[in-house]
């Protein structure tokens, strides 16, 4: 990621607010610290004067123009005065800075995440970016949560650079032109050093990141085939594993945090080098008695504050790596691919129903109802996966799609959800659709729950009927399950997804059904019961499309159309 990525303005509103509101507020503290060096100093001079015995405003050869300028004793107290209040106000522009910058990270982290998800919920099931579920928990949990430094360090201090530095080098050239010219000479050496340490530092961050993301797909994998691993005796193996990826990420941390330190170090090195040069210049003038003692001691005063947002900038872009890269990852998930098509509008969740555009209803048959695939062909790069297919569906008919796996049955049906683009020919269906993947994809909370997933209150009755329709009617539908529907057998969570597209069916109004692979895991009993359901959705006026390879559900559709078969 940039420094400052124009994606994250873009997409979370709360990053804009910290600027805008933060280069207002650093205007504020960068005025109130140039008043406070300005009065400081000539608090000091008002002392110091006297003490060496040189009058105010003296201009002898004895003090040359050491006393030029320089404010009486008399007027010590409000000096001290205008400087303590020039102290609270900088002290209250750095205060309302960090909480604005720490709202700002809580409210972003949270439009990201956000954004993120509902790019991840808006895609298609068959889109993939090449990264797995625990990359994915990570960025948008601890990556996310790295932010936290980028908000409330980098950003604050990139703020001060942009809006400080400025002015207090202008500051600084008014003053002493000598001075200003000798600071915007050395001034670019903490920028290239930045550039160079951050190039480094970026390395080291994303191996870390790389080796964060393995350890937990490692963990992942082995919680998931747990069960199978102590089946065969293999947990001892996994353990090992894990815990030399967990080595392994602690000697990349310990990387990240030495550059971290050296790059600290080297800043410091080189804003402390560059304030010395110029504080030898206005030293050596001071002595010869032809500089004034109360403007030097401002220009002194004001030289680490004029390095010092430029130098703390570079460190804390260094300390907020870690969030920079999760952001990254975050906005990968964001703009990767797989975005919707028009015709997947609500069609993003299995068992779900989808409204169909207007350009998918033109041309249907059967009075504007039904399904149809004209000329589909889909390719996968230069691979032709299906295709050219052309049937159609009509209400009150069961047509089953067979033939060999990798066919592709389920490439075909996604054309129809628009979940793919075909590369040429269309598919269409009309009014809503209903549909139920090769998988369960149940979650955790009751089987009503799941049945009514994204419905805005459960129909407990219309629950009870689905569930009988498909033989689960000795089935509670207040029965809780586990994450990712435990308590279920397989064939068992096949039905409830089954049930739930009928569910769906019923409530949208859905003029077509569509089932891939529905009873891979039920007996013949079951199948027979779920073959009747289909006829059944058959008679009601639907256009039924069913994926399968079993026999019974061949046999009791009114058609079979068969792709991929060989000739």
């Amino acid at each position: 990621m940039k420094p400052l990525d124009p994606r994250l303005l873009r997409t979370a509103r709360a990053a804009r607010s910290v600027l805008a509101i933060g280069a207002v507020l650093g205007v504020v503290r960068t005025l109130a610290v140039v008043a406070w060096c300005w009065f400081l100093a000539q608090a000091i001079t008002a002392v110091a004067l006297p003490a060496l015995g040189i009058p105010g405003g003296a201009t002898s050869a004895a003090g040359g123009r050491v006393a030029e300028g320089a404010a009486p004793v008399a007027d010590l107290p409000m000096l001290l005065l205008a400087a303590g209040v020039a102290l609270v106000v900088r002290t209250g522009a750095g205060f309302a800075m960090d909480r604005l910058a720490a709202r700002g990270a809580v409210l972003a982290k949270s439009q990201l995440r956000t954004a993120a998800l509902d790019a991840l919920d808006a895609r298609s099931p068959l889109a993939t970016d090449g990264r797995s579920e625990a990359e994915r928990a990570v960025s948008l949990g601890r990556g996310l949560d790295a932010l936290d430094g980028y908000f409330s360090g980098y950003l604050p201090q990139l703020i001060l650079a942009a809006c400080a530095t400025p002015i207090l080098v202008l500051t600084v050239l008014l003053a002493d032109p000598v001075s200003g010219i000798t600071v915007l000479v050395v001034f670019p050496v903490i920028p290239i050093f930045m550039i160079l340490i951050g190039l480094a530092t970026q390395r080291v961050q994303d191996r870390q990141w790389s080796q964060l993301n393995r350890l937990s797909r490692s963990f992942l994998d082995a919680v998931e085939g747990l069960p199978t691993l102590k089946i065969f005796r293999r947990e001892s193996r996994q353990s090992e594993r894990i815990a030399r990826e967990t080595g392994e990420y602690r000697s990349r941390t310990m990387q990240v945090l030495r550059v971290t330190f050296l790059s600290g170090f080297v800043l410091d090195l080189a804003g402390t080098f560059s304030i010395a040069l110029v504080a030898v210049t206005v030293g050596t003038r001071l002595v010869s008695g032809g500089f004034p003692l109360g403007l030097g001691l401002f220009v002194l005063l004001l030289l680490p504050e004029t390095f010092a947002p430029i130098r703390q900038v570079g460190a804390a872009y260094h300390a907020s790596a870690e969030g920079l890269a999760a952001v990254g990852a975050v906005f990968a998930l964001i703009d990767g691919p797989g975005a919707p098509s028009a015709h997947s509008a609500d069609a993003a969740a299995t068992g779900g129903a989808s409204g169909a555009p207007a350009d998918a209803r033109a041309g249907l048959g059967h009075g504007g109802r039904g399904i149809r695939f004209d000329e589909v062909v889909v390719h996968r790069g230069d691979r032709v996966v299906v295709g050219p297919v052309s049937f159609e569906v009509a209400p009150g008919e069961v047509v089953a799609l067979a033939g060999p796996s990798g066919a592709g049955k389920t490439s075909l049906v996604a054309t129809l959800l628009g979940f793919l683009e075909p590369s040429t020919g269309s598919a269409a269906h009309s009014g809503a659709i209903a549909w139920s993947g090769q998988r369960p994809d149940l979650l955790q909370g009751t089987v009503a729950e799941n049945l009514a997933l994204g419905a805005d209150r459960i129909d407990d009755e219309r629950a009870e009927r689905v569930l009988g329709r498909v033989g689960l009617g000795d089935l509670d539908a207040r029965t809780p399950l586990g994450a990712g529907g435990s308590g279920l057998s397989g064939g068992q969570a096949q039905r409830v997804a089954v049930a739930r597209a009928l569910y769906r069916a019923d409530e949208a109004g859905a003029h077509a059904l569509v089932l891939d692979e529905p009873s891979s895991a039920l007996d013949a009993q079951n199948e027979a019961v779920l073959a009747e359901a289909l006829r059944a959705e058959a008679e009601a006026g639907r256009a039924v499309l069913v994926i399968s390879h079993r026999a019974a559900l061949l046999t009791s559709a009114d058609r079979v159309i068969r792709i991929g078969d060989a000739e």
